[in-house]
């Protein structure tokens, strides 16, 4: 049986990760604001832009969702089981091969720049792509700083020390705001690279904020560069599979990227604009629920049926709790993402049809919110059961979708309708939600044979999509009766009369878990 901790709620846990979480994504849409303020869609703040993907390349795949699916799973039985010297030895031994490994391709990276830009932004020339390979070259050691954060975040989690990990990234976050307020009267292209080196400062803070915390918790904790250990191999198999899933899935990204580089000024400002506030609803309730999920699930101990049980019970009830916030979501991105970008970007640079343009690549985005979202839960759930290769199955399925439907709607698209060749970002985010509908539909049949049958009955759903769509109408009321006003004074109103007429609504087609969340009861995000 497993130890009375790992049998409570995971509803404290959920919380406590969508707060950290929030508060994140909060001060990061923040300083996402502060930078529109100073480069708007500008070519120093693509190039800003374009710079920070390459080397948070390194952060992603070996970052949070990587260890998340290879080593939480490993880590947190062995704490279950009470086996705390060897979950000390598992720890200590990937954190080692961590920083070996993070270190020789930083190295490699900052001495590769050019050519790694060839590939990732073929449309950048000139002031540019010169102005990007510098900012790269001083990105990437904060990159890697990035991944050691990982590292801490996977301990503290299995820990259920939740909090920390998912607020830390606040500081990086202020030292680039606070690095943009104090010399945010230089020109723009010394700008970009002041904030360069404000966001190595902020990735090293971060890291050293969990690793006091980290230290006290694994106690038992040994750096030693071992791979022989039968359960630091089992993290390295997991890691394989998972890396090469999160792999294809930036390699996704990347091609949305170049395709972005190749519409000219903007698209790759407005891109990231837009995913600033899609991964909100994704990371707030997705990864909240997913993160606080998966420890829960990795410990579940007893017979094949009984662990199916516990499974299908975690998964359905976090399915539905996701359904209830990422719906309205994204009703809001598809009717109201005006007022959602005008509050949020709209000042200095940034201009009213700056709005308009991401408005409409987010509308795209919000295609396949819900399946991404729901999705995660579902990855999770095979990570739990040591199965990291059926989601790189469709992982990959995904990406090769995205890719090619992504090229038609970014490039040829736009031009045979007589559109201006920088619309094609939307079809970029548009194709991508199409993609990802497959991917989650593909998870869902598949994991419904292996545990039984799991996922949000089509009637709350309905009832969700119809309480989403009459708040939106309500919204539009309101809109039209205040009229222009300065963007964030009007987001209040029209946002606030949203949410309620929304939570309204799902109460009175008494959809379970917003009743239970209106009348306090047990309900967790």
């Amino acid at each position: 049986m497993a130890r009375p901790e790992h049998r409570e709620s995971s509803a404290r846990h959920a919380f406590l990760v969508a707060a950290g979480i929030l508060i994140s994504r909060m001060i990061g849409l923040v300083r996402q604001g502060v930078f529109s303020k100073y480069f708007g869609l500008s070519m120093e703040g693509d190039a800003f832009t374009g710079a920070f993907r390459v080397p948070n390349l390194l952060q992603n795949l070996f970052g949070e969702g990587v260890l998340s699916a290879s080593f939480i799973p490993v880590y947190a039985r062995l704490l279950a089981e009470g086996d705390e010297q060897e979950a000390g030895r598992v720890a200590g031994a990937v954190g080692a091969i961590l920083a070996l490994t993070a270190s020789v391709l930083v190295l490699a990276g900052i001495l590769a720049t050019p050519y790694l830009l060839f590939a990732i932004a073929p449309g950048f020339t000139g002031e540019k792509r010169a102005l990007t390979i510098r900012l790269v070259r001083i990105l990437f050691p904060g990159a890697g700083l990035l991944v050691f954060s990982a590292w801490c975040l996977g301990i503290l989690n299995s820990h259920r020390k939740f909090f920390l990990s998912y607020t830390a990234p606040v500081v990086w976050n202020l030292a680039m705001i606070v690095t943009l307020v104090v010399w945010g009267r230089l020109d723009p292209s010394t700008l970009a690279v002041y904030l360069a080196w404000g966001s190595v400062a902020g990735s090293f803070l971060q890291f050293v904020v969990q690793l006091p915390v980290v230290l006290a918790l694994a106690h038992r904790l040994r750096f030693r560069l071992e791979t022989r250990a039968a359960h630091v191999r089992e993290v390295l198999r997991n890691f394989g599979p998972v890396f090469v899933s999160r792999g294809v899935v930036q390699i996704s990204s990347y091609i949305d990227q170049m395709l972005g580089s190749l519409l000219g000024n903007g698209p790759v400002t407005a891109l990231v604009n837009v995913q600033s506030m899609y991964t909100l609803p994704v990371s707030l309730f997705g990864m909240a629920i997913s993160a606080a999920e998966l420890p829960a699930m990795s410990s579940a101990l007893g017979d094949q049926e009984q662990v199916a049980r516990q499974l299908r019970t975690r998964l359905d009830s976090g399915l539905r709790k996701i359904a209830l916030l990422v719906v309205p979501s994204a009703m809001a991105f598809f009717t109201l993402g005006d007022v959602i970008t005008a509050a949020l970007y709209e000042r200095g640079r940034f201009t009213h049809a700056d709005t308009m343009y991401v408005w409409a690549i987010l509308a795209g985005s919000a295609i396949g919110l819900l399946a991404t979202t729901l999705g995660r839960l579902y990855s999770s759930t095979y990570y739990a059961l040591r199965d990291t290769r059926t989601p790189l199955r469709f992982a990959v399925i995904r990406v090769v979708l995205t890719t090619i439907m992504g090229f038609l709607c970014a490039i040829p698209l736009p031009y045979l309708l007589g559109f201006d060749k920088r619309w094609g970002a939307v079809g970029l985010t548009a194709s991508a939600g199409v993609a990802g509908w497959v991917e989650f539909t593909l998870l869902r049949r598949t994991l419904n044979r292996r545990i039984g049958v799991t996922g949000v009955p089509a009637e709350t759903i309905a009832k969700l999509w119809t309480a989403a769509a009459l708040a939106a109408a309500a919204a539009w009321a309101v809109k039209f009766a205040i009229g222009p006003h300065r963007p964030i004074l009007v987001a209040v109103p029209i946002l606030g009369a949203y949410g309620v007429v929304y939570f309204a609504v799902a109460y009175l087609l008494r959809v379970e878990d917003c009743v239970r969340l209106l009348k306090r009861r047990s309900f967790s995000l």
